[in-house]
């Protein structure tokens, strides 16, 4: 719903948001409320000793201001459940009342100070009971004060202040006049300023450049054009995304059609050839995993790692020159070692340095498959954050390629950076001269995999026979026409429900329609939506029919958006309102559609009926195509099947069952081993 207006500005927090700390703290001042009136009722004659008059008066007016105060409480939950997310008419008179709530911190500060001079005063000679009680209050009077005063600095809109104006119906916007237009300027600034100091605050210990604030900028203008057209609070996006999770079980749980079941049944070629595939990846991928060095080895081994790193720190380590970058205690090449079961002198060169759009990566010799491997490493820092986050699009000029196209601006620039390291550092000569008949093959996880599928396209011309495997890579990275012509030497792996390889703007814009129109057609209460979410992603079970005004429209009236759901997409609340520009036609839009490299094979859980226990989990494998992943899954597991662990834990067990089924094949049809 829209966010609630309070001392004539816009707050972070919606009108149906104080059930659930309501009652909480509901909860709290009764069980003291009673603790109080028993301590007052048990010593009501024995207030004789010094101090007495004061604390008989202290309480006296404990009691009162307390039972105030549980009044004031008992009226806001009750209010705040009232109606739902898209109809608060039921909840208009619940600005006064939490107007009068907080008038009612007042006398409750006085009486905090009261109490705490009272404590302090070294001449009350009372019972030890009754002065041990006057410092629990106190204490729980401070501690309330102090946790609403953080409330209010989480839910404080900077831009809640920003007053813009309606247009009367039936007058179209001049967006042409100078008033309007610098309306609109000075509104998106605003925003724009606001997102960008955000971001400043968290990466406020990095080191920042001219490339950190040309993508601080770059970010929060993203930011800004992302939440610039709803009125939603977070509490909202929250139930729009229990309801979504609980509407695409459902859906999941129907039966699928006869042709959907039919397209994943692939040939005896095909799934031989996948099974050719799904062995190479789960080889590639312990180098894809070993970039993140000594972070996801201490992850993966927590009882061991730091012993075995601590005692190999001083042993195997390469000359100065095949390492740029920081590792101290030679942490990172240990657990680089470690997990690719690699020598010393199998490192062609390691670089650990990492800045905005510049990426640690190592190129290594593997003897086994008789390649060069380049693993670039993913996500590990604010550096790399800020990478993936710089999303606008820019063209990529290759020669010989049909149709140039679009690709992801960040992820580019750090793909162009390990291209020039590769290249005019002679780091492939290098590596070429040592073993001349092997292949080049690029590999990485997440951020690491978007960057070598980019880094493969750049080197594809140079190296005909170059293969890159992408583990998880981010969804919106190519255009169509890259995509295509990826799929003859490069191969995505995403595990289940995974985010990351979902993840573009034009699914982040659906997914916001998504979560709009479930919220603002939900008949129940947010509160309800919320328990039971939880309640259902903690617990299981079935998901819950929530009724809709969707429910008995014809199919013509469900393409119309209601108006509850126009509300909060257009009509947002007056002190938060922005005049929009109109489109231009023909213009290009300023996010197109990104889609995954190469040819995609997606590997889905399968679970036996003893769901808690992980022995039991399977896995299958089955090539897609990017349409699957054109639509953001929501589900617990949406994280964690992102992962490194858990792709090369899946990889492994597709692998080693394709192996047991080699080898009871090879029994079956060779009489002499049985």
């Amino acid at each position: 719903m829209p966010g609630l207006v309070l001392f004539g500005r816009r707050w972070a927090i919606g009108s149906d948001d104080f059930v659930l700390p309501g009652a909480f703290e509901l909860f709290v001042r009764l069980v003291w409320w009673i603790g109080i009136f028993v301590l007052y009722t048990v010593h009501k004659g024995q207030f004789n000793c010094p101090g007495g008059g004061l604390l008989h008066s202290y309480l006296l007016g404990l009691i009162i201001l307390l039972a105030s105060i549980i009044c004031a409480l008992c009226a806001l939950v009750y209010v705040s459940m009232q109606g739902t997310i898209s109809n608060p008419g039921p909840r208009k008179s619940l600005p006064k009342i939490l107007y009068t709530r907080l008038l009612l911190y007042f006398p409750e500060f006085i009486w905090a100070v009261v109490g705490a001079v009272w404590v302090s005063d070294n001449s009350v000679q009372c019972e030890k009971t009754v002065v041990n009680g006057v410092i629990g209050t106190v204490i729980a009077s401070w501690i309330i004060i102090v946790f609403t005063i953080i409330g209010v600095v989480i839910v404080f809109d900077p831009l809640g202040g920003k007053k813009t104006f309606y247009l009367p119906e039936g007058v179209g916007r001049n967006l042409e006049s100078s008033h309007s237009g610098q309306l609109l300027y000075n509104v998106k600034s605003s925003a724009t300023r606001v997102w960008e100091k955000r971001i400043r605050l968290l990466c406020c210990c990095i080191v920042q450049d001219d490339d950190h604030r040309v993508a601080f900028t770059s970010i929060a203008e993203l930011f800004c054009c992302y939440f610039s057209d709803t009125d939603l609070v977070p509490s909202d996006i929250a139930a729009g995304l229990i309801l979504l999770h609980q509407e695409q079980d459902k859906m999941e749980s129907c039966p699928k059609e006869p042709e959907e079941v039919l397209c994943h049944s692939p040939s005896s070629l095909v799934t031989d050839d996948l099974d050719v595939e799904l062995e190479n990846a789960a080889h590639y991928m312990l180098f894809a995993a070993a970039a993140y060095g000594w972070p996801y080895y201490v992850y993966t081994n927590p009882y061991t790692a730091l012993c075995k790193l601590n005692g190999d720190c001083c042993r195997n380590r390469p000359t100065d020159s095949e390492i740029t970058g920081s590792d101290r205690h030679n942490f990172h090449f240990g657990s680089i070692l470690k997990i690719t079961g690699l020598q010393y002198r199998d490192f062609i060169h390691i670089s650990f340095h990492n800045k905005i759009y510049e990426i640690p990566f190592f190129v290594a010799l593997d003897h086994k498959k008789e390649a060069i491997v380049v693993a670039v490493r993913g996500t590990l820092s604010f550096e790399d954050i800020l990478t993936d986050l710089s999303a606008d699009c820019e063209d990529l000029t290759l020669e010989e390629v049909l149709e140039n196209g679009f690709v992801h601006k960040g992820i580019t620039q750090a793909a162009n950076y390990i291209y020039r390291k590769l290249i005019n550092d002679g780091i492939l000569n290098q590596a070429f001269t040592i073993a001349p008949e092997y292949r080049l093959v690029i590999v990485g996880h997440s951020l690491g995999g978007g960057t070598a599928s980019i880094l493969a396209i750049m080197l594809r011309n140079s190296f005909p026979t170059l293969r890159c495997f992408a583990f998880s890579p981010p969804g919106g990275l190519l255009s169509k026409s890259l995509a295509d012509y990826t799929k003859n030497f490069i191969i995505s792996v995403i595990v289940g429900k995974d985010l990351v390889a979902r993840l573009s703007m034009p699914n982040m814009e659906d997914l916001k329609r998504r979560i709009v129109r479930i919220v603002a057609n939900c008949n129940r209460p947010k509160y309800q939506i919320l328990l039971r979410g939880c309640w259902y992603e903690v617990f299981g079970g079935d998901p819950d029919d929530f009724p809709t005004e969707l429910d008995g429209r014809s199919q013509d009236a469900l393409r119309q958006p209601l108006l509850a759901e126009e509300s909060l997409m257009v009509h947002r609340s007056p002190s938060y309102n922005a005049l929009e520009e109109e489109p231009r036609l023909n213009s290009p839009p300023q996010y197109p559609h990104l889609y995954l490299p190469g040819k995609i094979i997606h590997v889905v859980e399968e679970c036996s009926s003893k769901r808690l226990c992980s022995s039991d989990i399977k896995y299958t494998a089955r090539w897609s195509n990017e349409t699957v992943f054109s639509s953001i899954l929501i589900s617990p597991k949406m994280i964690t099947d992102h992962m490194p662990d858990v792709v090369l834990k899946a990889l492994n067990s597709l692998s080693q069952e394709h192996g047991s089924c080699l080898s009871c094949q090879t029994r079956e049809y060779n009489p002499s081993a049985v």
